[in-house]
């Protein structure tokens, strides 16, 4: 049995990122992606993946430059639903990225964490049409394994070889936080030194949009699609879907420095935790919002005053972003007004349970960069809104520490920090 002291110290294991691979609606691949962030390019557009007619939402935003027989087989990519091989895709640019090179060895460590908010809606879908077209009879043999949540980290899994610890965290559109956040733990246990974390999500469907149509939380501003998502602002009408994957190399620093890896950042804060208050809204207060950064700061061993940067949830619906901001100022005080916060949803919608994971490459990147990402749209600031969200257009700012939010259906609420490398 291990003592208090030897867990203390393995808990004091650092842990950097060293790859990125990212597929998007403003572009797939980490610089094509980022130079869109950086230009406050939206991809929202009209859907195209079905006949959305009949809908009060017809937008959203789509991938449009993915073909899976670029990172997959055609069989293999027949036996996947859309989330899977967006999965698999970032999975191996963020490898490639990372130089990396495993051993036998090291493939039989490498832990696995990629989430996924809904799974294979698609899938379902299709397959329930195949039910009542043709029959029971005739729904195909992979129907369960394409559209169970885990099967993203299952295929990545099969596709590198990797044969750590592998799991898939579904908390709504916090899942791929989530994610990032439980990998980061498995290394700073000893569990693993290396491991991919992220999530996936591809859920752009009739059935999908119906219900959340039906709850009115999506934007309707079908004619100026771009102009769609304007996280607070004051003319918002709701969020807009995404779709997509984010998947990043996680690696102990001493074995990152061993095999002299590109540092993009150090991951230092960490924290989750639940309204307990309603399925889908948050806490009236933002009391939960509030304490899972002032619980990550603390795992981070800042101050408040140290962030600069923050990547905010900022879905565009009236209550999260009036409440986050609430909370941001209960965190930080006067500092508040110094720091910058910013959207990306602006630019590329709501990735559901893949949006922590793009949302924090986006923040990496940012640090890599020094370059603050800008909220697009924002016109008309709500006066409930009024820090500085980087309206419209990006600019360069000093950038050493920065925090990203995602919260979730069900009151899941995560922060994770990072930290420019080598400060």
């Amino acid at each position: 049995m291990r003592s208090a002291r030897e867990e203390g110290d393995d808990m004091r294991r650092r842990v950097v990122v060293t790859g990125i691979g990212v597929v998007s609606p403003v572009g797939t691949g980490k610089e094509r992606f980022w130079q869109a962030v950086r230009r406050g390019e939206s991809g929202i557009g009209p859907v195209t993946r079905f006949d959305a007619s009949g809908l009060p939402t017809r937008i959203a935003g789509e991938v449009k430059d993915f073909d899976p027989l670029k990172y997959m087989d055609r069989r293999t990519s027949r036996h996947m639903d859309r989330f899977t091989q967006f999965a698999v895709a970032a999975a191996r640019m963020a490898v490639e990225d990372a130089k990396l090179n495993l051993s036998e060895e090291e493939r039989e460590s490498t832990g696995v964490i990629i989430s996924s908010g809904i799974g294979g809606m698609e899938t379902i879908e299709q397959q329930h049409r195949v039910l009542i077209e043709r029959g029971p009879g005739r729904i195909s043999p992979f129907f369960v394994p394409m559209l169970i949540a885990n099967m993203a980290g299952g295929q990545v899994a099969i596709e590198l070889g990797l044969k750590g610890p592998n799991m898939a965290v579904v908390s709504a559109c916090a899942s791929s936080a989530n994610a990032i956040g439980e990998a980061t733990l498995l290394i700073k246990r000893g569990k693993c030194q290396i491991a991919l974390a992220g999530g996936s999500e591809a859920a752009i469907t009739l059935l999908s949009f119906a219900g959340f149509c039906a709850m009115g939380a999506m934007s309707t501003r079908n004619e100026e699609p771009t102009r769609a998502s304007r996280p607070f602002d004051r003319d918002r009408d709701g969020f807009v879907m995404g779709e997509g994957a984010g998947v990043l190399v996680l690696e102990s620093l001493e074995h990152a420095q061993k095999r002299g890896a590109e540092i993009y950042a150090e991951i230092v804060g960490y924290a989750s935790n639940c309204d307990a208050f309603h399925i889908v809204q948050p806490e009236p207060e933002g009391r939960g919002a509030a304490k899972v950064m002032e619980d990550a700061i603390k795992d981070a061993s800042l101050k408040p005053e140290e962030v600069d940067y923050i990547n905010a949830h900022g879905t565009g619906t009236g209550l999260n972003d009036r409440l986050e901001t609430a909370a941001i100022k209960k965190v930080f005080g006067e500092h508040a007004y110094r720091l910058a916060v910013s959207s990306s949803k602006s630019m590329f919608g709501h990735l559901l349970g893949a949006a922590g994971a793009v949302e924090l490459i986006t923040t990496i990147m940012a640090i890599q960069d020094q370059w603050l990402p800008p909220t697009i749209n924002l016109e008309n600031p709500d006066p409930d809104c009024d820090l500085d969200y980087v309206p419209n257009v990006g600019r360069s700012g000093q950038i050493r520490v920065a925090l990203s939010n995602s919260f979730g259906f069900g009151g899941h609420n995560v922060t994770l920090i990072v930290k420019r490398w080598g400060i």
